[in-house]
């Protein structure tokens, strides 16, 4: 057997799963060479963006500086973006040709937005993801919109992430003074799938409430906008994709076993069920056992499993398991200070939900170092 102090453990991509394992190496450090690859020095946390948009955050407020939680775990940073692993050789290739060699491997990658059906909308076509391109266009777009009383935005996607994308860019136009128009475009399935009626009803009335214009349509990119599967042209400006998700697409040249979609297979330990040397979590991989939503709530609780599961592998330790919760805590930000909870049956709405939500995001940016006042 390899003597441990020369185990390298590689993390690669530094989401919300991975935060975890840099604070459990902060803890207690490792045994082994840890090294962080990741594209960007900066994580964004997607559960404050809305909140970003609307104004009532700086960005400094939403961003997690992965430097200072690296240089405390005693891990190495590398920024830089891998384009493919070779899992039989135990390498991790790098876009600029750079390779590592790794004995253990933790992904955290996240996932693409679809925009397969959209991409004929061109260079009006903005996807959520990834995070970091959607924060450097978005004051574009809010400027734009505050030049032009015709400017016209749609967002594509009626679940979650494009209910709150809706609210917080009408609230963020007409805090602007501007009278750009927002449309929200779901499937025939309608708004927010998977949550109650009543969730559903209170979000509903807020969108007419505030102006947004609701179409319960498939629909595809057109160079002027959107076509609707009812024939109807919905011309855009810009068209925000708030779609469903899609693995990586590099993740096909990893060796590594993956599900119909391309995600990363794994089991119950977060462990590759085809090399138990790699370990997934968020929107990279899929469990074998059971079908996760995709959501940053799996993400961040899965987080202290993933980091208990590396460290033990590296000494020989009984793995855990990840027992999903039956039931997940939603609190959607709908633009001014206000939130709609979710959670099974039960819904509410109000000032209140919100200053409970703001309380959950910021203790969680607390956790990860970052600090500061909200926006006047």
């Amino acid at each position: 057997m390899k003597n441990i102090a020369m185990y390298r453990l590689v993390l690669v991509g530094g989401g919300h799963a991975q935060l975890s394992v840099l604070a459990a190496l902060a803890h207690k450090p490792a045994a082994a060479e840890t090294i962080l690859v990741t594209p960007g020095s900066h994580q964004i946390y997607s559960g404050m963006l809305p909140g970003w948009m609307a104004g009532h955050y700086a960005l400094e407020n939403c961003r997690i500086d992965l430097r200072p939680l690296a240089k405390a775990a005693g891990v190495r940073l590398i920024i830089g973006q891998v384009n493919a692993i070779d899992s039989k050789e135990q390498l991790v290739k790098l876009a600029d040709g750079s390779v590592l060699d790794y004995d253990s491997l933790s992904l955290d990658v996240g996932s693409e937005t679809d925009v397969s059906w959209l991409e004929a909308a061109g260079e009006r076509l903005l996807p959520i993801k990834p995070l970091g391109s959607f924060v450097q266009r978005w004051p574009t777009i809010r400027t734009a919109a505050s030049q032009r009383d015709d400017y016209k935005l749609v967002i594509v996607g009626g679940g979650a992430a494009g209910v709150e994308l809706a609210f917080a860019t009408q609230y963020a136009f007409s805090a602007n003074g501007s009278l750009a128009s927002v449309a929200l475009v779901a499937s025939g399935n309608g708004i927010l799938p998977g949550h109650a009626g009543s969730v559903k009803q209170l979000a509903q009335t807020l969108i007419r409430q505030r102006g947004i214009r609701l179409y319960q349509s498939q629909a595809v990119g057109v160079p002027e906008g959107l076509r609707l599967a009812t024939g109807e042209l919905l011309q855009a400006d810009c068209i925000i994709a708030a779609t469903g998700a899609r693995a990586a697409a590099w993740l096909g040249h990893t060796g590594l076993a993956r599900d119909e979609q391309g995600y990363i297979l794994v089991d119950a330990q977060h462990r590759s069920v085809s090399h138990p040397n790699v370990f997934a979590a968020g929107d990279t991989c899929m469990r074998t056992d059971v079908k996760l939503a995709r959501s940053g709530v799996h993400a961040v609780f899965a987080g202290p499993v993933l980091a208990n599961n590396l460290l033990a592998s590296l000494n020989g330790q009984p793995l855990q398991r990840y027992r999903p919760r039956k039931k997940s805590l939603y609190l959607l930000a709908t633009g001014p200070r206000h939130a709609i909870a979710s959670w099974g049956w039960f819904s509410a709405q109000g000032h209140w939900v919100w200053l409970w939500k703001n309380w959950i995001d910021r203790r969680f940016m607390r956790k990860h170092g970052v600090r500061g006042e909200m926006e006047k």
